[in-house]
């Protein structure tokens, strides 16, 4: 039986295929996508019932706040593992390695390819997101013009603006970036492995306990298949989508 304390996971919904809702009703219980369905398996490996704390704020690593705040047990959210993240949590043990991806409008700019076509141009990124100085030092290097700033859950918004002329390029996961653009006919991800970055599990500094025992449960769901399928399902499929 489940403990009566729910292992509860912090996620910054949506940022599909990591984390997405099936409905419009944005309700928790609609919530799935691949550190849904791996944090559920967790729970059930640690005896604990799952909790789903969605996080609202426009600045991706505000999300570290609720760690500090008690409010999570831990947060699953396509999370990549950075020095200034690992000075305010400590990371389990990495489940996937992606990297950055560039999209544009095909039709619009159809000579840009890549960070190699990006001068003059204007980037766009998220609050918060790895992507953003990885921009930004594409423009100090003078190999783009200019970067845009838009708040974490305003991604459909950069993508609306690769079209109108708002931006030029927008930067973001491989994996997430490929299936936003998926349903958008002239947007498309020109250029995959900018960076390699690890993604894992974050859980509050010092709480080591805690730590291992994820890191355990991971091991688990990998000798048994668990998380390959997952991987298979929600983030390889991707890739092969388009």
């Amino acid at each position: 039986m489940a403990d009566a304390l729910p292992f509860r996971v912090g996620s910054a919904l949506p940022d599909p295929p990591f984390e997405l809702y099936e409905n419009d009703s944005r309700s928790t219980d609609s919530a799935t996508g691949f550190d849904i369905e791996l944090t559920k398996a967790i729970a059930h490996a640690l005896g604990r019932s799952w909790e789903l704390v969605p996080y609202r704020g426009s600045d991706f690593n505000g999300i570290f706040d609720m760690l500090e705040d008690d409010a999570v047990d831990c947060i699953a959210s396509g999370t990549t593992v950075t020095p200034e993240r690992a000075a305010r949590a400590d990371f389990c043990a990495a489940y996937y390695v992606s990297g950055q991806s560039l999209a544009t409008d095909t039709k619009r700019l159809p000579n840009v390819h890549g960070i190699d076509d990006l001068a003059g141009l204007t980037i766009g990124v998220q609050q918060g997101n790895t992507s953003q100085p990885i921009a930004n030092e594409l423009v100090a290097r003078g190999r783009a013009g200019a970067v845009r700033v838009y708040d974490y859950h305003d991604i459909g918004k950069a993508l609306d603006d690769l079209s109108n002329g708002g931006c030029d390029a927008v930067m973001k996961l491989a994996p997430v970036l490929t299936w936003l653009v998926r349903d958008r006919p002239t947007l498309d991800v020109v250029q995959r492995g900018i960076s390699r970055e690890e993604i894992a599990i974050a859980v509050r500094k010092g709480n080591a306990e805690l730590r291992g025992q994820i890191d355990t449960a991971q091991q688990s769901l990998t000798a048994d298949g668990t998380l390959g399928r997952l991987v298979a399902t929600w983030l390889e499929a991707t890739h092969a989508a388009r």
